[in-house]
């Protein structure tokens, strides 16, 4: 096994808290009719995109002129969004500060739209000590895309080999294999503790 000398952390679901019911929840309260707007309007297609570097502004008249009905709720997407991000989760912000702390050469990689990212930096202060931090909206790429695990390495100058990627989504784990890191699947802090023991890296 090639030693780990970059560790790469997504951020949505590891570190930071996000769930679109959270206001929408009390924007539409019909759990059944809640379920048919993200199945049908706002859905994680069309979210993706603005991961992907679409504006707020082209997602939502794109979406009202096939759902004028809908109008609100389509701007409440954005208009809420600070409540769909609530907190961070602490023991894996710990585990990430302590790994940083160790000497360990720490940076992100995830999928976020550019506005709302900033806005999620400047309440996380945590998303700033890492030594970088690779936007999908910032650069028109998005995962489980080849070209943003490229992209990172060579803005941080990574050896693939040596990169352990953590995600919460199996098809971006994949992605990042198929791109030649090693990759892990988060689902809990203690397990990652122990998938990052397993490459030999103490948490």
């Amino acid at each position: 096994m090639t030693e780990i000398r970059h560790i790469v952390f997504d951020i949505g679901k590891v570190l930071v808290h996000y769930d679109p019911d959270i206001p929408f929840s009390r924007l539409i309260p019909d759990a059944t009719e809640r379920k048919w707007f993200f199945d049908n309007v706002c859905t994680s297609a069309w979210n993706l995109e603005q991961d992907r570097g679409r504006t707020w502004e082209e997602a939502e008249s794109l979406l009202i002129a096939e759902h004028p009905d809908h109008a609100e709720n389509i701007r409440n997407f954005r208009r809420h969004w600070h409540e769909m991000a609530p907190h961070a989760y602490e023991d894996s912000v710990a585990l990430l500060e302590g790994l940083i702390d160790d000497g360990h050469d720490v940076t992100l990689l995830t999928n976020w739209a550019s506005d709302t990212f900033r806005e999620a930096r400047a309440r996380f202060p945590f998303l700033e000590k890492p030594r970088g931090v690779t936007v999908s909206g910032d650069i028109g790429l998005i995962k489980p895309d080849r070209a943003i695990y490229d992209h990172h390495v060579a803005s941080f100058g990574l050896d693939p080999a040596a990169s352990l990627f953590i995600d919460d989504s199996q098809k971006n784990v994949d992605g990042a294999k198929a791109a030649g890191w090693q990759a892990v699947l988060f689902t809990d802090t203690g397990t990652l503790k122990a998938d990052l023991e397993r490459f030999g890296i103490a948490a």
